[in-house]
């Protein structure tokens, strides 16, 4: 059994994104910690939060890379995130939509195993602005 390694940085990391209504990027985290660590640590920290199956990772329409808490059913082998992901053009907020799940139909043959569904448009908090 792999050792799950705990460090100030890795909790404060796990802190702000369990937190969080919307996905962060590493930027986000980066200003939010302060002097706490360095880039290169919250990157490892991510990946590392990622392995064990506490966060997940979204790849937003503009290609900048978002964060958000897992569900209870994610683990280090399988991640459990076929839902939606909705992009606000006003914001830039990434929200993970988990009772939205979209029914795919593929070919014969095809056999789908994840997929990443990102909704483009304005979120609740800029349509009323």
């Amino acid at each position: 059994m792999k050792q799950v390694r705990n460090t100030q940085a890795k909790t404060e990391i796990l802190n702000l994104i369990n937190s969080s209504d919307i996905a962060l990027t590493h930027s986000d985290i980066q200003k939010k910690l302060g002097d706490l660590c360095n880039r290169v640590t919250i990157y490892r920290v991510l990946e590392r939060l990622e392995n064990e199956g506490a966060i997940h990772k979204i790849v937003n329409v503009d290609g900048v890379v978002n964060f958000a808490k897992c569900s209870g059913k994610c683990t280090n082998e399988q991640h459990f995130h076929n839902h939606v992901h909705f992009n606000c053009k006003e914001c830039h907020s990434v929200t993970c939509i988990e009772n939205a799940i979209p029914e795919i139909s593929l070919p014969e043959h095809f056999v789908p195993q994840d997929y990443n569904f990102i909704i483009s448009g304005i979120c609740p908090k800029c349509s009323r602005a």
